[in-house]
């Protein structure tokens, strides 16, 4: 495989990581969030972050290729500071290459280096692929909120994993 360099992103990559949003969001099953951000709401977004937070990029011959996401579970309250929330998105093109992988190892050493004790994903139902790359990480489902999704009229459920650290 290419060489793949795990890092953390900066507002920088905002345009890079708004065109994987654009790529995505137009497939339609792969995600609950069905408009793509902009790249000035991903900059902010990136700049909003907290220094136990952190969008983590896959970067292949200087072009991103797939990122993930690490948020605090909420903010209103302290009581959940152990518990985070995992989101993945890679290019079509490079899924089943490992650059998941990748990411997850960089952002669980990430979590667990900043004191999270837990993480949590929601993943659509109907996203295989991505229920078992979630399991082979160590999540377990946990539940499942029917009919969460709705995107051009289509009902989806999401499963609700975690994985402590």
């Amino acid at each position: 495989m290419t060489e793949v360099l795990i890092r953390r992103a900066t507002p920088d990559d905002a345009e890079a990581i708004a065109r994987i949003w654009d790529v995505i969001c137009a497939e339609r099953v792969y995600t609950a969030v069905n408009r793509p951000f902009t790249p000035e709401q991903e900059r902010a977004y990136i700049a909003s972050l907290s220094d136990r937070e952190g969008v983590f990029v896959a970067e292949v011959d200087g072009h991103i290729v797939g990122f993930q996401s690490l948020d605090l579970w909420v903010r209103y309250t302290d009581s959940f500071d152990h518990v985070g929330t995992l989101g993945t998105f890679v290019l079509p093109q490079w899924r089943g290459r490992g650059i998941g992988r990748r990411l997850a190892e960089y952002t669980l050493a990430f979590a667990r280096a900043h004191n999270y004790e837990k993480l949590v994903v929601f993943v659509r139902a109907s996203n295989e692929n991505a229920l078992a790359f979630y399991r082979s990480l160590g999540f377990i489902p946990r539940g499942i909120l029917t009919r969460q999704v709705k995107i051009d009229g289509r009902y989806d459920d999401e499963v609700f994993l975690e994985m402590f650290l």
